[in-house]
């Protein structure tokens, strides 16, 4: 059976949102988190302003208040995850990030009212179980500051895909993207100042890289959540898991434990299983 359309943006997002983290992690040895996340915006905002004007779509959208809680919530997210990407290694701080799933699939039952139908439960157990595996053998010696802010940003993200849900009924994909750098880029300068670094002309090009995989993860999964459930299309956020170990033995030449690629392995079956089911 041939996964379904939002499964597949969903996917494709993740691709994006994989190769985000590789450019966060390398930029954040020279830069600090509060600038790329402003450069990450300015980004993100200038292609999004681009995409609505030449879709002739209104950019402020109808319901302005629950799309300017998206643009905080995902900020906070955001600002969570690239901090920990910075503090963690690759690997664990994308396991950690795709606790998502476990959070929205809750808070979708709790706010939304969705079912949660027994593929789903299977994504999420082997999910988490291979989030547990892949933790367990590195969890001793992690930096707490760097766990605490990479949870806090996946809790923050889940309510982020909640709302994003929620407004998919009414908003276009593009105008629920756009809100997340319009919020994002007054609250990032001056954070940003106080810490600045000049960057170089290949820390430039990391910046750039960054708002645009960014870009094309947070349209797609926009896609996907308006074509799909939330707690189903969030559980295919543990390829990520897989790609960030791929990511990490091929770019940074850090060899994850067995155990690491038994959860991993894990956790893709889940995914599997969601994507194949209807």
């Amino acid at each position: 059976m041939r996964p379904s359309r939002g499964l597949m943006y969903m996917l494709l997002s993740t691709l994006g949102f994989s190769a985000m983290g590789v450019f966060v992690k390398l930029a954040s040895a020279d830069l600090p988190t509060s600038e790329i996340v402003l450069a990450r915006a300015v980004v993100t905002l200038v292609l999004s302003y681009a995409m609505i004007r030449r879709a002739h779509i209104p950019a402020l959208g109808t319901q302005r208040g629950k799309l300017l809680f998206r643009g905080l919530i995902g900020f906070c997210g955001l600002n969570g995850y690239y901090a920990g990407l910075a503090l963690l290694p690759l690997a664990d701080a994308t396991v950690f990030e795709n606790t998502v799933p476990l959070f929205a699939a809750l808070l979708a039952w709790w706010i939304l009212k969705e079912h949660i139908r027994w593929p789903t439960l299977v994504a999420l157990a082997c999910g988490i179980t291979g989030v547990v595996i892949i933790a367990r053998p590195t969890g001793q010696g992690l930096d707490p500051l760097g766990v605490t802010v990479a949870l806090g940003g996946a809790a923050c993200f889940a309510i982020a895909q909640v709302t994003i849900k929620q407004l998919s009924h009414t908003e276009h994909p593009l105008v629920i993207v756009m809100y997340l750098p319009l919020v994002g880029v007054p609250l990032a300068v001056p954070w940003a100042a106080r810490a600045w670094v000049a960057p170089t002309p290949t820390l430039w090009l990391l910046l750039l890289a960054i708002g645009i995989t960014t870009q094309i993860g947070q349209v797609l999964m926009t896609k996907g959540l308006a074509h799909e459930s939330a707690s189903r299309a969030s559980s295919i956020g543990y390829v990520q898991v897989v790609l960030a170990i791929v990511w990490q033995v091929i770019i940074f030449d850090v060899v994850p434990p067995w155990t690491t690629l038994v959860g991993a392995v894990i956790a893709l079956v889940g995914t599997t299983v969601v994507t194949l089911t209807r």
